[in-house]
């Protein structure tokens, strides 16, 4: 027998295996995409995860399952590319740098902009390919030869070509507006980096008093610090408590400047008092009502947060110190009418978690109107979709509505607006490239724009720009539009509609043909991981526990549409048990195959190989069907249960006396054939799932081998199906469950043979008569008798499997009256731990204390306990009745 591969008695080790066959990969080549090979192109650009980040639970679910498309389509004969790269996260990345700086006591000011910059790139070639590396230990199938970062040369060269297209077509535009200002960052974001959180805060009614010292208006206010940059009061025009106070003047308090009284449709006559106060500088709406009403604006808080000049006696304070310092002045003069407590969502900064603080600027915009129409119109004519369909509407919704985006970041790591003012007239240049003097006045004194760009933009390009795009790449050429984009739904408006928005404009063709959105990976409660909870659960100390095939296939298997993933140790340890049932299958299959195995299969085979033959082609069709239309879940599935139950569990059983020395030489020769022609294409089929251990157990089996990897995946063969075979082994094995569960149940000794009946009209019993030896076999009978529908098992433990019913004679198998006892006791135990549990969950005190999980799980017991205990009374009146 073979010997080739794994020691016999040695377990299987996940982490050398990993490791060996990963740098194998590598070393022939196996990754590299080549655009002059032949098949058809199939690509995938990795949604480049972040140059600071680590491997998180939502990077192994998102690579994962492209993994398993890049290796699925590979092996499917594709020109297959998974371009991987990093993004250079402007603010993130520059506040891990400042807080190295700070670390050594120099600020980033101190140290200037182009040493600033030195360091980070001196940070990112030591720290910034961690997660890279990470993603290697997952088994990502990525063309490391083409590995791009948004900062490369040839990738900054599109950003700065992108940008000067948009700007001269005049989708590019700089203005005032109020944008989101991070005063920690010190930066503009756009509205998709704001982070809403729900807190409690208060309304304060004020009043502003009119000018000749008459009653005046109350206004409600969550702000009352901006009050002070206040330059109106808005009524609505059709509410006719203010029918009269429209076009009057008002004092606004502690500035004492008169304010005029405006009539607005903004203004929501349920909201407060009905009266607002309009603060152009600090609130969006409020700025587009001064542009409707002619309204100055005045600025009263700065950059750091604090008050500006313009805010009087408060200048120079704290803007969260400012609003108590307000709120105590304006209840000492009189004009703070009450303090109601108000729940309301406050916005703050997606990286440093700041509260953000809504400001006037100058800032650089682009116009999205013109690009969203045609990335809208590209998903309705079906030119992308996105799965699941439900997220289309969404997508819709958020593109129908969109604002103008704000590009410009006041950061110095990124790519620099190309952006040149002169200093001798004010004239703006943009050019791809430096320009050395001023097109407008010939001068020489040229500045470039100090401003970044948002790192959303760079990332929109990132489908066609690490391609060659400008250029007219052969890889362009080939693998653009790309095949599949899988990403979480929380980037949906971040990232892919700007590549959507951005891959049209650019190249006239959507970046994708499918967006694949999948769910959250959150723990075993069912709660979001997050550090604060301290829930988050990291993946490599699961690969290091469990392996990397079973964490892969735990993430496969429960990643259904649409649905959350609950990830906990138990579930990632039942896979591992997974992992070792085909490695100790494996180990079987050598046990019986080598070199001199035949490869061919005759035309007349025994039935058990018929049906495992016709399972397998069922199967074949339900891993294919299932990845190709993204439901992992039910292709990992149909993997497991066709591997565990119907191969090891039944097939390889049933075969041994066809493998024993008892057998002819000829059987056995046939045998093992079918043997090594099933389990040679469950290792390819399960492949792109768990390729470490696949691709090992194939190169332990006998013959020269090249890499699973480059093997063609399994295709169904029709001509191998047979239902009919299929529906007679099915009533076959629940014939011998059916007796395996009463032994169970009735706690007979697993050595004692017993007489199965079977009970039914002899058309029904002909394929149990002709294969009778492995029901007798499996089942453990000394005897398998057939018995007409006339005759009554009065004292038999039956059961009944579709139209025949299998009778157990309990006469000499098992003591009565131990039985009898025994049952009765566990009877008694059951009941005082079902009580326990009922008990547990109708007390309201505790179930409002306890944690979710232990909530479920007790439901779960008490549940189990029921079914428990209906199984215990049938025994003990079928062992009643002998004891009668």
């Amino acid at each position: 027998m073979n010997e080739k591969g794994p020691e016999k008695e040695k377990p299987y080790d996940p982490k050398s295996v990993e490791e060996r066959w990963y740098a194998a990969w590598i070393a022939a080549g196996s990754f590299h995409a080549d655009p002059s090979r032949p098949g058809d192109a199939y690509s995938i650009v990795i949604p480049p995860p972040n140059v600071t980040g680590s491997l998180h639970m939502g990077h192994a679910l998102n690579i994962t399952l492209q993994d398993v498309l890049l290796r699925y389509a590979r092996m499917n004969g594709r020109n297959a590319l998974w371009l991987p790269g990093t993004d250079h996260a402007g603010i993130a990345t520059q506040n891990v740098v400042e807080r190295e700086l700070g670390k050594e006591g120099i600020s980033r000011q101190e140290l200037g902009r182009a040493a600033f910059i030195e360091r980070v790139w001196k940070w990112k070639e030591q720290s910034g390919g961690t997660i890279l590396n990470q993603l290697k230990r997952l088994g990502a199938a990525c063309d490391w030869e083409r590995e791009r970062f948004t900062m490369d040369e040839g990738l900054s060269r599109a950003v700065r070509e992108a940008f000067v297209r948009l700007y001269r077509k005049g989708l590019v535009y700089r203005g005032r507006y109020i944008i989101n200002w991070c005063p920690r960052c010190r930066t503009a974001l756009s509205d998709l980096e704001v982070s809403y959180v729900e807190k409690k805060g208060a309304l304060w009614y004020i009043r502003y008093p009119g000018m000749s010292g008459e009653e005046g208006v109350v206004v409600a206010t969550t702000r009352p610090e901006t009050m002070l940059g206040d330059t109106a009061v808005a009524v609505n025009p059709k509410d006719d408590r203010y029918s009269g106070r429209i076009g009057t003047t008002l004092r606004l308090p502690l500035m004492n400047r008169p304010i005029p009284v405006v009539a607005d449709e903004m203004v929501d006559r349920e909201f407060g008092t009905g009266a607002v106060k309009i603060t152009p500088a600090h609130d969006v709406n409020d700025f587009e009502v001064a542009r409707r009403h002619g309204l100055p604006s005045v600025r009263v808080i700065d950059e750091s947060g604090a008050m500006t000049r313009d805010a009087g006696a408060f200048a120079g304070m704290d803007r969260f110190a400012c609003r108590d310092a307000v709120v105590a002045k304006l209840a000492e003069e009189g004009l703070l009418v009450r303090e109601e407590p108000y729940l309301h969502n406050i916005g703050h900064c997606y990286r440093c978690r700041t509260v953000v603080e809504p400001s006037e600027s100058m800032q650089w915009f682009v116009k999205t109107k013109p690009l969203a129409a045609p990335a809208i119109r590209a998903v309705r004519e079906g030119e992308t979709r996105i799965v699941p369909a439900q997220w289309e509407k969404t997508y819709y919704e958020w593109m129908e509505n969109i604002h103008d985006w704000c590009i410009s970041r006041q950061i110095w790591w990124g790519h620099r607006i190309p952006a040149f003012h002169c200093g001798a007239c004010g004239n703006t240049m943009v050019e791809i490239d430096p320009p050395t003097k001023c097109e407008a006045c010939g001068e020489t004194d040229l500045r470039q724009e100090e401003d970044v760009l948002d790192t959303w933009f760079s990332s929109g390009l990132w489908p066609f720009s690490t391609l060659g795009w400008p250029e007219r790449t052969a890889d362009l050429e080939r693998y653009y539009p790309t095949s599949v984009l899988v990403t979480g739904f929380d980037i949906l408006f971040f990232w892919v509609a700007r590549m959507m928005m951005m891959g049209i404009e650019f190249t006239g063709k959507a970046p994708f043909r499918d967006v694949v959105i999948h769910a959250l990976v959150r723990d075993a409660r069912g709660e979001k991981m997050s550090k604060t909870r301290g829930n988050v659960i990291d993946p490599l100390a699961v690969i290091d526990r469990f392996g990397t095939d079973a964490f892969r296939f735990t993430l496969v298997a429960l990643a259904a549409q649409g649905r959350d993933i609950r990830m906990s140790d138990d579930r990632v340890e039942g896979y591992r048990n997974f992992m070792n049932k085909l490695y100790q299958a494996g180990r079987f299959v050598r046990m019986h195959v080598d070199d001199a195995t035949p490869w061919e299969l005759p035309e007349d085979l025994p039935v058990t190989d018929r049906w495992i033959l016709s399972r397998l082609q069922r199967v074949i069709d339900e891993v294919r069907r299932g990845i190709e239309e993204y439901r992992f879940n039910e292709a990992g599935s149909a993997f497991y249960q066709f591997v565990w139950h119907e191969f090891c569990d039944w097939y390889l059983e049933m075969i041994k006396p066809a493998l024993s020395p008892e057998a002819g030489e000829v059987e056995r020769q046939l045998q093992r054939a079918v043997l090594i022609r099933v389990y040679e294409t469950i290792l390819a089929l399960g492949h792109p799932f768990i390729p470490f251990i696949t691709e090992e157990l194939w190169h332990a089996l006998p013959g020269k081998r090249g890499l699973l990897y480059d093997r063609p995946y399994p295709a169904v063969d029709t001509g191998a199906t047979d239902e009919n075979i299929e529906d007679e082994m099915a009533h076959l094995m629940e014939v011998i469950r059916a007796v395996r569960n009463i032994r169970s149940e009735l706690n007979v000794p697993p050595g004692k043979k017993v007489e199965v009946r079977l009970k039914g009209q002899v058309e029904e019993q002909k394929f149990l008569r002709e294969h009778e030896e492995i029901v007798r076999r499996l089942a453990r009978a000394g005897r398998v008798s057939y018995v007409d529908p006339d005759y009554i098992p009065v004292k038999d433990a039956t059961a009944v499997v579709n139209d025949i019913e299998v009778c157990l004679p309990l006469e000499g198998l098992i003591d009565f009256g131990q039985e009898a006892k025994r049952l009765r006791k566990e009877v008694e135990k059951t009941n005082a731990e079902y009580a326990r549990v009922a008990g547990q969950l109708g007390n309201t005190r505790f179930t409002a204390k306890a944690p979710l999980d232990i909530i479920d799980a007790l439901r779960d017991r008490e549940k189990t306990l029921e079914q428990k205990l209906t199984k215990l009374g049938k025994n003990l009146e079928l062992v009643s009745r002998y004891l009668a």
